[in-house]
């Protein structure tokens, strides 16, 4: 419980310092909540086969609640931008694909390791700081890469919305607030 309680205050730290140094980037002054993390990982593709890649981690909240829904290690691509978060999660995740590079770039990426499609898309990303059209832009990518069926889950701190920026191409299957989160977020799950 110790070792639990002093790896979350020390990824707390690590995030400030991160949001610090990129606050348009990290998108958060703190780590999501747990509750946030488990309303995320309840989308994971039935098929166990599948890929799920996830986009801006950070330090890994949402990726222990993969984990612990049943996500395989080897399963998980991940995305991150920020070069020293991306350090952290491969020493956490050796058998996951971290992939230190723009989520703007998936598609590139993915082919990079020869990933066709992924079941699911979990995203942490700060859509609300990019504009419009980098937004639409990113949900192209990310249709272009889901599975016919899959899911693309996404949170956003503009709780009003059931739909995040660029979502227009997607069936909304749920939408949800976390209100257990600082601050408050809604997930919204968007299929192809």
């Amino acid at each position: 419980m110790a070792k639990k309680l002093m790896m979350t205050l020390s990824d707390t730290g690590l995030f400030l310092q991160e949001w610090l140094a990129h606050p348009r980037r990290t998108g958060s002054l703190v780590p999501s909540s747990r509750h946030l993390a488990a309303a995320m990982a309840r989308w994971l593709p039935t098929d166990p086969e599948s890929f799920v890649l996830e986009l801006g981690p950070g330090t890994g909240v949402v990726t222990d609640a993969l984990m612990a829904r049943g996500l395989r290690e080897e399963k998980l691509v991940v995305i991150e931008n920020n070069s020293k978060l991306a350090g952290l999660l491969r020493e956490r995740y050796p058998r996951a694909q971290i992939i230190t590079g723009d989520a703007w770039k998936l598609d590139a990426l993915l082919r990079n390791r020869r990933i066709e499609s992924v079941g699911a898309v979990i995203s942490s990303l700060p859509l609300l700081n990019f504009s419009e059209e980098q937004a639409s832009a990113l949900a192209g990518k990310i249709r272009a890469a889901l599975e016919p069926g899959g899911h693309w889950v996404q949170f956003s701190y503009r709780i009003h919305k059931l739909r995040p920026r660029g979502a227009a191409n997607f069936q909304l299957r749920a939408s949800k607030i976390v209100w257990l989160n600082l601050p408050p977020a809604r997930v919204s799950v968007l299929q192809k």
